[in-house]
């Protein structure tokens, strides 16, 4: 089976840092499509996308680019959340990201 949690978790990130990830779908499948990224702060999950990520997520063979992950609180633990379809399938990576100074 294969993990779902993005094997360079947990990415340490400074709070003035403007980073877009990148995922590679090829162990779940090719050609992702319907791309939708979630940052949510722990510990209850609290949906924080709309001051944490700007832009659009893109899709460029079997590579997903995240938007980019801005304004993060030194010392917050956040989930970043890739979900995409492959072949029929929804399927779901994250992330953990730490805040840092």
């Amino acid at each position: 089976m294969i993990s779902r949690q993005i094997k360079e978790s947990p990415i340490a990130q400074g709070e003035d840092e403007q980073v877009a990830y990148t995922l590679t779908t090829t162990p779940w499948g090719s050609t992702p499509s319907s791309v939708a990224v979630a940052i949510k702060q722990l510990p209850g999950l609290t949906d924080t996308s709309a001051t944490n990520l700007s832009g659009n997520a893109s899709v460029n063979g079997d590579v997903i680019t995240t938007p980019v992950v801005k304004s993060l609180v030194s010392g917050a633990q956040y989930r970043l959340e890739v979900k995409f379809t492959v072949s029929g399938n929804i399927m779901e990576a994250w992330a953990y990201v730490n805040g840092e100074e």
